[in-house]
């Protein structure tokens, strides 16, 4: 799955390119080209429902990286100094956001991704602003005890980010994943979750083409979002892509093509 993981650098990589990007990520061109991904990958069949989907995905991609951005740096202002990537992939926010003095940033994914990421670090030279720890772990295995490990301290407040990742789970193992975050988030910790919307799996994942990413997803969010972290011992606010995308000056200009549930763009906190 961590070529997905290339693949969303290169809609980063893009999105740097633009003179009023929502953010910079020099990094992100650099591991799509290691990934093959760069400039281009190879034009697919002219389906233009096809193309809209891709549109939409790298759309959606650029809108939740800004407000995953945001979450961090209020994070950090509220005196958070320990942030935990799960599913790390190729995100590359040690080494492009500003952060204060004590921060340790700990990456949790497979070791093939991270080995594959520090190759490219090497090669690019590039310097973490902030103590970076990567955890090499499955999240299907005990991945707190290798976080433990690695050095983290469940005592002290966490900002927590699952990017791009619960779309992947079945249902017991998003539960498992939130239960195990929780049982290691000192009150005042944060979070910041990205979760399919309902009906993106008849949308996009339909008529995905094996391999591709929409054809891996499983699991949309619950009806009532909030609730359901309010049940895992946090207090939640949801975001629609829509509403978030209006915040940043990128207005999505088709109406919306039904009622709007609560979105996907989560951001919550430890009580």
């Amino acid at each position: 799955m961590w070529a997905t993981a290339v693949g969303v650098a290169r809609v980063r990589a893009l999105e740097t390119e633009r003179e009023n990007a929502l953010f910079r990520d020099p990094l992100a061109q650099a591991f799509a080209a290691a990934g093959g991904l760069w400039p281009a990958p190879p034009p697919l069949a002219d389906d233009e429902a096809a193309r809209r989907r891709r549109l939409a995905v790298s759309f959606s991609i650029v809108i939740r990286t800004k407000f995953l951005d945001d979450l961090l740096q209020q994070a950090c202002a509220a005196g958070v100094r320990q942030v935990v990537l799960l599913g790390a992939g190729m995100d590359s926010r040690a080494f492009r956001m500003d952060w204060p003095e004590g921060t340790r940033l700990f990456e949790v994914d497979t070791a093939a991704p991270l080995d594959f990421k520090s190759s490219v670090l090497q090669q690019q030279r590039a310097v973490a602003r902030c103590e970076r720890i990567t955890v090499p772990v499955d999240l299907r295995e005990d991945w707190p005890a290798a976080l433990a490990a690695a050095g983290h301290d469940p005592s002290a407040p966490t900002v927590w980010i699952a990017e791009g990742l619960l779309i992947y789970l079945p249902q017991d193992a998003v539960e498992l994943l939130l239960a195990r975050i929780g049982a290691q988030s000192a009150a005042g910790s944060r979070m910041g979750l990205t979760l399919g919307s309902r009906g993106v799996i008849e949308r996009f994942g339909a008529d995905a083409a094996p391999g591709s990413a929409a054809s891996m997803w499983v699991s949309e969010m619950p009806d009532d979002p909030v609730a359901w972290l309010a049940g895992h011992g946090w207090e939640a606010s949801c975001h629609t892509l829509r509403e978030r995308a209006a915040a940043y000056g990128r207005p999505i200009s088709t109406p919306p093509q039904h009622e709007e549930r609560p979105g996907g763009l989560i951001a919550a906190i430890r009580r």
